[in-house]
């Protein structure tokens, strides 16, 4: 699970499932896919809203030349999102798996970021005329650890063109640390309508429509840790975001407040890369070559509320975006009007 942390805190997306990769396979592939698929759900979806966010301080659109650069960061809470934490396995949707205590009955089991412990299942099978069966534990999820949130950071510059128009771009850098690798990439374009109007000097607010694309691709080396006999073992993920929203700030000298109301698209890809060879239960000697992919689409409205302090050349801004997911985004800003 310490691996699992490191990724996950890193990538803003989780290869949740390598832990325990060698027992899921030892269900089969079927059946380890269609676990895994439920219990990365929630992380895919949260790491989606997360990554959506952060695209505004402001509706007032820079003027020719005028830039910021900016630190970001965003802490995408699901404490209270009981839903989230836990999903129904019904033994009978499975091909092999059921539960060493009250099998054949469904009950609640930990998504990836849940905190449910101690389930055991097993998988059972008749392996040259003899009755194989293999036991194992459930994995948990982040809140079993202590954790409650999914982070995420990058820089991002904004540079204004004319007529109230403005581009954005987002970066990080590739990362890599204890077999986990992540990038981000991300553009966009924002629009003050005010800006168009005769009396936009004089107007107290200012009203734009702000566009915004993320793309992160990230991957986790398994190859290391020995957790399943083949090679090449490897979990690559990418998630794509669009967000889309209509924004309205104040025009002080010092301080400003702003908010916004938006919708969110996105997709996130988790590809299962290289050859796993399973080495107990009734699939033993059983090889799997790139056993399976997982994909989650995710849609839903937000809105937003923060402020921003402007002191010359430095500029700090923080809000709360409320959505399926809310979160908490910080940003710390330089610039020239």
């Amino acid at each position: 699970m310490k691996n699992l942390l490191t990724c996950f805190l890193l990538c803003g997306f989780s290869a949740a499932m390598a832990q325990d990769l060698n027992d899921l396979l030892a269900a089969g592939v079927e059946d380890a896919e269609q676990f895994t698929t439920d219990y990365l759900e929630p992380l895919s979806e949260s790491a989606v809203y997360n990554f959506a966010t952060g695209w505004y301080n402001t509706a007032d659109a820079k003027p020719l030349g005028g830039f910021e650069i900016s630190v970001v960061g965003n802490l995408t809470n699901f404490k209270n999102k009981s839903d989230k934490k836990a999903f129904v396995l019904d033994p009978n949707d499975y091909q092999n798996l059921d539960f060493v205590n009250n099998p054949g009955v469904a009950r609640e089991v930990s998504t990836a970021l849940g905190d449910i412990s101690g389930v055991e299942v097993f998988v059972e099978g008749q392996v040259a005329g003899t009755t194989v069966r293999q036991t194992f534990e459930l994995p948990s999820g982040l809140s079993g650890e202590g954790i409650d949130f999914v982070p995420s950071g990058y820089l991002q510059g904004s540079v204004g063109l004319i007529k109230g128009t403005e581009i954005k771009a987002r970066f990080l850098p590739k990362l890599e640390y204890e077999g986990a690798a992540v990038g981000l990439i991300g553009f966009g374009l924002q629009h003050d309508f005010t800006k168009l109007l005769p009396a936009d000097k004089i107007l107290p607010v200012a009203i734009s429509a702000v566009i915004g694309y993320t793309k992160v691709n990230g991957d986790y080396d398994l190859t290391d840790f020995n957790l399943v006999q083949g090679n090449d073992q490897r979990i690559e993920a990418a998630i794509s975001t669009w967000a889309f929203n209509a924004v309205v700030s104040t025009k002080l000298p010092i301080i400003n407040f702003y908010g916004g109301v938006g919708y969110v698209t996105g997709k996130s890809v988790t590809d299962v890369l290289g050859t796993y060879e399973v080495t107990a239960g009734p699939f033993a000697s059983e090889t799997y070559e790139d056993p399976f992919s997982i994909t989650k689409k995710v849609n839903g409205v937000t809105g937003n509320v923060g402020a921003k302090l402007k002191l010359g050349f430095f500029r700090l801004n923080a809000d709360y975006t409320l959505g399926e997911f809310n979160t908490w985004t910080f940003g710390v800003n330089f610039g020239f009007r």
